[in-house]
């Protein structure tokens, strides 16, 4: 069964939902969220696996970003996907998650040049499509550093790191997610790629839209060769502009993009509409959900949703699911929450990244108020 864009009964946010022949329990995501909790080896920890386990009654969950390889990382303590002693961590994560209830698919990142030489292997320079230095700073053991110019990968490269997309997308299967999501947004390798701002090659990889688009058309295709399509979702921010990205004319960028994956019957869309957790409108004069029209699949509607306007953007047709990030992090049971309209707990910025249980595993349900 696929998702239907219109339906003579309104879709309702908190009942079952079927999509390419997965069945969620709701149609909540709970979105992909750094924390920066990781072990020593970038594993997922003990703490990790109860902080899923308790956000679990989400219809899905996608995880934390998580490096496909150690060049991958730009940020200490996130976890990885490269390592047996990762996949390991995982497994205990996805196992908690599945007791409880609920379904996770793991989101494959590669940071390019969101990165510092003391994050990557051997001091070395991040890479990038172009040597253009991003304005920003990194998280690294030492604190928060300028972040660098990079090094402009050389085609020859590409082919090893989408190699790399693939051994994660295995190890997501051998850790016992649902499924993976390709991280195409927020700036980050794929993204740099897309973007005329950061792209300036001039090879097969650079200049036309076409050319933009191709190593994550190239990714996109080494992960269908280990996962069925309805198992794979991508996520976009086609009007952001964090860490210091941008193009000069997003629309027939990412209406190409979007065209070409739902080509390919992709289970999922993830879009982050508009300026990521920023203004919906970052006045451009471009709606916010413009790339729905062109994806058949499940679209996952991101930024800013409050539980009235989940409700609306599903019954006028506007998203088949709707992501929460921050609301996640302060409220386990934020399902519960939402269905009661409960008043939510308030999230502390203090414990957002690093650290221990605080702010992490230790905010009270509903029940725990009572």
């Amino acid at each position: 069964m696929t998702a239907a864009h219109s339906s003579a009964t309104p879709p309702d946010l908190f009942a079952p939902f079927a999509s390419h022949g997965l069945t969620f329990n709701n149609r909540i995501v709970m979105a992909p969220l750094t924390r920066s909790r990781a072990l020593a080896g970038d594993i997922p920890g003990p703490l990790t696996v109860e902080y899923y386990r308790q956000r679990a009654s989400a219809g899905l969950i996608i995880s934390e970003a998580s490096q496909i390889s150690p060049q991958g990382k730009g940020y200490i303590q996130t976890p990885g996907i490269y390592s047996a002693e990762q996949i390991a961590g995982w497994r205990r994560v996805t196992d908690a998650v599945h007791a409880a209830g609920g379904k996770i698919f793991i989101q494959l990142w590669h940071v390019g040049r969101i990165s510092h030489p003391d994050l990557q292997p051997g001091g070395a320079l991040p890479v990038a499509p172009s040597a253009i230095q991003p304005e920003g700073s990194a998280f690294t053991a030492k604190g928060m550093q300028p972040l660098v110019t990079p090094r402009a990968l050389e085609v020859g490269e590409l082919p090893g790191i989408v190699a790399d997309y693939r051994r994660a997308a295995e190890n997501a299967k051998a850790a016992g997610f649902d499924g993976v999501e390709i991280h195409g947004a927020n700036g980050y390798l794929l993204d740099q790629f897309l973007r005329d701002k950061s792209n300036h090659r001039q090879d097969a990889y650079g200049g036309s839209i076409e050319n933009r688009a191709r190593l994550l058309l190239d990714v996109t295709d080494a992960v269908l060769g280990v996962w069925a399509p309805e198992h794979i979702a991508v996520r976009l921010s086609p009007l952001s502009t964090v860490n210091d990205i941008d193009d000069s004319d997003p629309v027939p960028l990412f209406t190409y993009v979007t065209q070409q994956l739902s080509a390919r019957r992709i289970g999922f869309l993830h879009v982050i509409e508009g300026i990521t957790g920023g203004a919906r409108d970052p006045g451009r004069g471009i709606a916010p959900d413009f790339l729905r029209a062109h994806f058949a699949g499940t679209y996952i509607a991101n930024n800013g949703y409050t539980r009235d306007t989940a409700i609306t953007a599903l019954k006028e047709g506007h998203a088949d699911m709707i992501a929460f990030g921050r609301p996640f992090i302060a409220n386990p049971d934020l399902v519960a929450r939402l269905r009661a309209n409960a008043a939510l707990n308030e999230l502390n910025p203090a414990t957002l990244y690093g650290g221990d249980e605080h702010g992490y595993t230790d905010y009270p349900s509903l029940d725990q108020h009572a």
